[in-house]
């Protein structure tokens, strides 16, 4: 894992969801590099809390805040948006982390758990790009900072390429990410706007503690990774802080996945 080295020294960055899991993960590694950090969060106000105290104890951290919104609701964005604005003057790095799961099979799902991951996990990462861009497009490049205007991190998942029977909102949620940030991409890139995503695969986070505590599961679900790991979340935060800094200015509008293999499906290791 690379080490801090101020790549993102006065710059400010907005997390969603970064209260736990990836999010806390990303949070802590653009902090390290020097960045001011919001972090967002839904209804988690006491773990933003104590993540905005120890990204605080860095010394190589910017100045941390946190700042309630649903990302699925276009005032909230606003306000989020706002509430950074006016605290650091400048908006350099989006990261849209925020993402739910509300699984069924598809004939039992209800209209309203489509409705609220597709909110969420891709409306809400409309509401970011957008309110992102605006921020971009009215600055532009500050040249002592980056060489970009802004950076937009989209967080995807392999479940962008992956279909997965039972979870079918959370991966279409997932493959329109892929499409949205492409084309933002084609239509900003001229702005010096880069957007890029982020496709963890199984990664250990709360989320999914049931299975990597449990040796039964954990088995199976190594049978899935080549590089027989599960990852962990610093491993999205170092790539994440990297995407973010001018190391990687000519890298926009794709993904990076981030899964142990896991998208060059092991299953057909042996002609399947």
């Amino acid at each position: 894992m690379q080490k801090p080295n101020q790549r993102l020294l006065n710059q400010t960055c907005i997390v969603t969801g970064g209260s736990s899991g990836i999010g806390s993960a990303v949070a802590k590694a653009i902090a390290s590099e020097g960045a001011n950090v919001v972090i967002n969060y839904n209804s988690s106000k006491t773990a933003a809390e104590e993540l905005a105290n120890d990204i605080s104890k860095d010394k190589r951290s910017g100045d941390v805040i946190i700042c309630q919104a649903d990302v699925s609701k276009e005032a909230d964005v606003a306000r989020l948006f706002k509430t950074t604005k006016d605290e650091f003057k400048h908006i350099d790095i989006c990261v849209s982390n925020s993402g739910i799961q509300k699984d069924a099979p598809l004939h039992e799902m209800s209209l309203a758990d489509w409705n609220k991951v597709i909110g969420v996990n891709l409306t809400g990462q409309f509401l970011c790009a957008r309110a992102a861009l605006n921020e971009f497009i009215s600055t532009g490049i500050r040249q002592d900072i980056s060489r970009s205007a802004g950076k937009i991190i989209h967080m995807s998942s392999v479940h962008e390429v992956i279909p997965w029977a039972g979870h079918a909102n959370y991966a279409a949620s997932k493959g329109g990410i892929a499409m949205l940030m492409q084309s933002i991409c084609q239509g900003y890139a001229k702005y010096k706007i880069r957007c890029n995503s982020i496709a963890p695969g199984a990664i250990k986070t709360p989320i999914n503690k049931e299975v990597w505590e449990d040796e039964t599961k954990l088995k199976k679900l190594l049978k899935l990774i080549p590089y027989d790991e599960i990852g962990e979340p610093s491993e999205i935060g170092s790539v994440a802080s990297w995407l973010a800094s001018d190391e990687s200015e000519y890298i926009n509008g794709t993904t990076i996945f981030v899964d142990g293999g896991m998208t060059c499906y092991p299953g057909f290791t042996t002609n399947g």
